[in-house]
């Protein structure tokens, strides 16, 4: 794909435009976002998405060795958009977990979002390098990816602890401040310096992007190998996060089989990775280092096998948790608590 340094240039231009706008506009009023504000912007970032899948497509209408070149972008984009998604499930616990106020969640939102940005361009970079340098990479991106998926599809319940060693570690080297005030990381606490609630929650959303990078990278190398559109994916599955958390709110809670779905797709993209591997073998142990003659999943039914994995797991899903809300459970069909005559409200 042949991608000239101006549209390198204005992709990443209007990408910290975006930014710069997002954090101007959380900086001047913090505050919780309404249905309608987060609709609004959500549909802006999804058209903008859907639009540049079709600028791709008519301006680099030459496909490409894994096919048209729009297909790979909107193939990673759904990807990256789901693992997304996968990912507010441990935003939501660790505002909860820290008990972070609401009209002070955009402003870690932002940062988490801004964090997780530069973590996936460096490992793209990476990621390119390496697939450039050493062809047998897809082998470990394709065994990763199938680990990965394994331990998805075991892991039914999210941790309702959004701590980790990191934050722990924290914890115990400094003195934390019980004050909220934005997004300030310092704070006087008896003449002596220490950190704040956010300081905590950044470095918990920080590292939780890390680990999510890790998984989401390899992904989408398996759909495309140009980084062109690995980064423009990325950029525009995280856009618009921000709002989603607080649009679905409730509802997420409804994809109760979000992390088989998420299993299965990785699982199936893990496959198409060592496939891969096999058709542009170069180690000698295996064939003798010659190509091996086998199936290549073409973009194209990639696409439309991440649409139907998405859809019935959606459906799925909804359908399941409102049988068992109508049941009088929970979504995950456990019972539900009943509230005692002191949880009342008059």
């Amino acid at each position: 794909m042949n991608v000239s340094t101006t549209e390198w240039a204005i992709t990443i231009g209007v990408t910290l435009a975006v930014l710069l706008f997002d954090i101007l506009i959380v900086a001047r009023r913090p505050h919780e976002p309404s249905m309608k504000e987060c609709a609004t912007y959500l549909s802006i970032y999804v058209g903008l998405a859907i639009a540049f899948g079709i600028w791709v497509t008519a301006y680099h209408n030459t496909s490409g060795k894994d096919g048209d070149y729009g297909l790979q972008f909107f193939a990673g984009w759904l990807t990256e958009y789901s693992l997304s998604i996968d990912n507010l499930f441990i935003f939501i616990i660790i505002m909860a977990s820290f008990k972070v106020p609401r009209k002070y969640q955009q402003e870690a939102l932002l940062v988490g979002i801004v964090i997780a940005l530069v973590f996936r361009a460096i490992f793209i970079a990476l990621g390119a390098v390496a697939i450039e340098q050493v062809s047998w990479i897809f082998y470990i991106f394709g065994a990763f990816l199938l680990y990965t998926g394994y331990n998805l599809a075991k892991d039914t319940e999210h941790d309702d602890d959004g701590e980790n060693a990191v934050v722990r570690m924290a914890r115990k080297r400094f003195t934390v401040s019980d004050q909220w005030d934005g997004l300030k990381l310092f704070a006087k606490v008896n003449g002596k310096r220490a950190i704040t609630p956010m300081f905590l929650v950044i470095i918990a959303l920080g590292t939780t992007d890390l680990l999510f990078a890790l998984d989401s990278i390899p992904a989408i190398y398996g759909l495309t190998k140009e980084p062109y559109l690995v980064f423009t994916a990325n950029v525009f599955a995280l856009m618009g996060l921000r709002q989603l958390y607080f649009l679905l709110g409730g509802l997420l809670k409804k994809l109760i089989y979000l992390s088989q779905g998420l299993a299965i797709l990785l699982s199936f993209i893990g496959v198409k990775l060592i496939l891969h591997a096999l058709h542009e073998n170069e180690l000698p142990f295996i064939n003798g280092g010659e190509h091996v003659k086998v199936y290549e999943i073409p973009t194209l039914l990639s696409l439309g096998v991440i649409v139907g994995i998405l859809s019935i797991t959606a459906i799925v899903s909804l359908t399941v948790s409102s049988r068992r809300e109508k049941a009088g459970l929970n979504p995950d069909g456990s019972a539900k608590v009943q509230a005692g005559p002191s949880d009342e409200t008059s």
